[in-house]
């Protein structure tokens, strides 16, 4: 069984789904005129501009909850994972998917913004890749094929974010602690399964409020820690940075012949760190409070550049400054050795890498430091699994009309995913990796194509913002005015500000206070 698993979970994350999302992240990147690029000072400004209510929270808060589902194990030991079998050069591979990957993060946020709605019985925000695969052919003769569509996705995200996934963080942070404090995984099972309990039964504002300090806080002290390293070898920066270009272009003797490695592991690595495409990001995305669905999709294109750019850097340059690494051919620690550096024998890939390379810079701090980054990294990432589980059971549970049996089927998934810490936390992952990657896996090929298809309604969004800030105005959104379909609650929203006199905006805002924006291709009606 467990091979058939693995067989089925190489398929889905073969290297077509590595094109897949390179080639969205390009096209995305041309249709968009470079957004990543041309709109970081809105994507900063957004961040800090946020505002949040009884409904939804602050643009902050949201990339906080995406930060925490983005930033993980895998910022550590998938970054070592990379170096050592495609080199140094897979950074700059990583860097790369990352940027082209903040064009896609903008398209499927913003979608998740347009076709968002209020839980009918909570009262906050709802909606991602479900709601929007659903909602944007409703009006069309496709609809009974994309609800179907909708309700796959919605299960594979299930799946993939209320067992399997959980209880694999739960089990790294248990397996960490005791290497580096000898705690028992028993007394960190119960410490996690209470502390999970507490904050999920506050329900998505709780989970906001927790990731939004402890996500910033353990994200800058990972960072700071990794330039002090960095500074302490500073006669090596040029190097490092030299290193990773040159092995990245195959110009590296040592590294010769690892093109097509270094290409293929950083792209990898780099998909599965910053998330960019897979579905995960646009739940919380659609949880905020704007006026207008590009700002927090600004936001959220954003947060790839924190996850990789600082975070994954950060763990490179720790390895690559202190020389603590080995680089394998053939892409197995079976493989020979190409490259050993000073780091010693009998430390295998992953986060003993990390561990290593500070322990050289203050002996006895790398095993408590990154036991501690592990501990609270996994955490906020079963903390953003919940909410996506929640967010998908919300979706299927419209269907059911008694209020007390939805209410009961939410408490049956917090009780789920507090069972499965415990149980992670206190056994081995044995298979659980692998079916926790085969859910994620098929959302991402589920989700990509869709976006791919439903394009339309963001980029429409992205003009219509720059035309109002061009002509002096703070963005509002109105669905109807740019031919986009069924995104209800933005209706009601406009026709309720009409009601009272707050919509200022003035209908048919000039086109010519900015050039006109290229064809949008995809669905135009949304």
């Amino acid at each position: 069984m467990e091979g058939f698993i693995s067989t089925v979970n190489s398929i889905v994350w073969s290297n077509w789904l590595v094109y897949l999302c390179l080639g969205a992240g390009a096209y995305f990147t041309v249709a968009t005129l470079f957004l990543q690029i041309r709109c970081i000072p809105d994507m900063l400004r957004q961040i800090t501009k946020g505002e949040k209510s009884d409904s939804g929270i602050s643009s902050f808060q949201s990339l906080m909850m995406s930060l925490a589902g983005r930033v993980g194990v895998g910022n550590i030991a998938g970054v070592s994972t990379a170096i050592a079998f495609g080199g140094p050069g897979a950074v700059f591979w990583m860097w790369t998917v990352a940027t082209l990957g903040s064009a896609t993060s903008f398209v499927e946020c913003t979608l998740a913004q347009v076709y968002k709605e209020r839980d009918r019985d909570t009262g906050e925000y709802r909606g991602g890749p479900a709601y929007y695969i659903e909602k944007a052919f409703r009006h069309t003769a496709a609809r009974p094929f994309m609800l179907a569509y909708a309700i796959v996705f919605a299960i594979s995200m299930i799946l993939a974010t209320s067992y399997f996934l959980p209880g694999i963080q739960a089990n790294g942070v248990s397996a960490a602690v005791e290497n580096a404090w000898n705690i028992p995984p028993m007394t960190t099972a119960v410490v996690l399964a209470g502390l999970l309990a507490v904050i999920i039964i506050g329900g998505v504002k709780r989970i906001a409020t927790f990731t939004s300090f402890v996500v910033p806080v353990m994200a800058l002290i990972y960072v700071v820690i990794a330039l002090l390293v960095l500074f302490a070898n500073a006669s090596q920066i040029p190097e490092v940075f030299g290193l990773i270009f040159r092995s990245a272009f195959d110009k590296e003797a040592a590294f010769s012949g690892m093109l097509g490695a270094a290409i293929m592991w950083g792209v990898k690595r780099g998909i599965y760190s910053n998330e960019a495409g897979q579905g995960t990001g646009p739940q919380s995305a659609a949880a905020t409070e704007v006026s207008h669905p590009a700002k927090q999709g600004f936001v959220q294109a954003f947060a790839v550049y924190i996850d990789t750019l600082f975070i994954c850097s950060a763990t490179a340059f720790i390895i690559i400054a202190t020389d603590m690494y080995k680089v394998f051919e053939g892409e197995s620690e079976d493989g020979m050795v190409r490259y050993s550096g000073a780091l010693p024998d009998g430390i295998p890939v992953g986060p003993g890498f990390v561990q290593a390379g500070l322990d050289s810079y203050a002996a006895g701090i790398g095993p408590s430091f990154v036991a501690l980054a592990i501990a609270f990294f996994a955490f906020t990432t079963v903390l953003a699994y919940y909410y996506m589980s929640e967010v998908n059971f919300t979706y299927l549970n419209r269907w059911v009309r008694n209020e007390v049996v939805r209410r009961a089927v939410i408490w049956i998934l917090r009780v789920l995913i507090v069972v499965s810490v415990f149980i992670g936390a206190t056994s081995t992952p044995g298979a659980a990796w692998d079916l926790g990657d085969i859910g994620v896996g098929v959302t991402a090929w589920l989700n990509i194509v869709a976006i791919l298809f439903l394009q339309g309604p963001a980029l429409k969004c992205l003009w219509d913002y720059r035309r109002q800030k061009k002509a002096g105005l703070e963005p509002q959104f109105d669905p109807e005015a740019l031919g986009i379909k069924n995104a209800d609650f933005w209706v009601e929203r406009k026709a309720a500000m009409v009601a009272n006199g707050t919509w200022n905006v003035p209908l048919g805002v000039d086109d010519s206070v900015i050039a006109t924006p290229p064809e949008v291709t995809g669905s135009s009606e949304g």
